[in-house]
């Protein structure tokens, strides 16, 4: 048997919900009511698979692992409410990707409004760590192509789908990206 998931959703000025309601509602919480939705089992299987690349993904294009899991958490459960559209996307895990990364973009813009920028740079999971620090080096713009393209092997329509942006674009920026990842990392090669 499947396990359910527990969603959250606000409910605005709800005293209470009827003990013999059939939608699986939990009576409230103040202004929080749990809902028990039991998940379609195509989603499951979909979550399973892709949420583990997508948060790598956004990991390495964000460089902060608490962003990238707040990001694709939020953007698994926007799939998950409109998953009779999402599911039928060639490639959903590029729209799981974009929303995510849109997701992250905008917290870091309201935050930076807030606070000044961390002295550190948070850690995130790179085999060798002067890869880290060439990939460290690209825009956002340009790590998130290499990281679609490179990383987790999505074709170009694939890449400017999730990244909602034109194949050339893709091309173009993974070019730039490549260039200067190989005058930066050349050292390596002629080693």
């Amino acid at each position: 048997m499947m396990e359910p998931i527990r969603a959250f959703r606000r409910v605005p000025h709800v005293s209470a919900v009827h003990p013999s309601s059939t939608t699986g509602e939990i009576p409230v919480v103040g202004e929080m009511q749990m809902m028990v939705i039991e998940a379609a089992p195509d989603f499951d299987a979909f979550y399973r698979k892709a949420r583990p690349s997508v948060g790598r993904a956004l990991a390495l294009t964000l460089h902060d692992n608490d962003l990238a899991t707040d990001a694709v958490d939020e953007a698994m459960v926007r799939a998950y409410q409109r998953w009779d559209h999402v599911g039928r996307l060639d490639n959903p895990a590029g729209w799981v990707y974009r929303v995510g990364l849109n997701h992250a973009r905008s917290r870091l813009r309201r935050l930076l409004r807030r606070v000044p920028p961390p002295a550190e740079t948070a850690e995130f999971t790179v085999a060798d760590p002067v890869i880290a620090l060439a990939l460290e080096e690209l825009s956002v713009d340009h790590r998130a192509v290499v990281v679609c393209r490179l990383m987790l092997g999505w074709s170009e329509t694939q890449t400017a789908d999730a990244l909602a942006i034109r194949p050339g674009t893709v091309k173009s920026r993974l070019s730039r990206a490549s260039t200067q990842l190989e005058r930066r990392l050349r050292h390596l090669r002629d080693a």
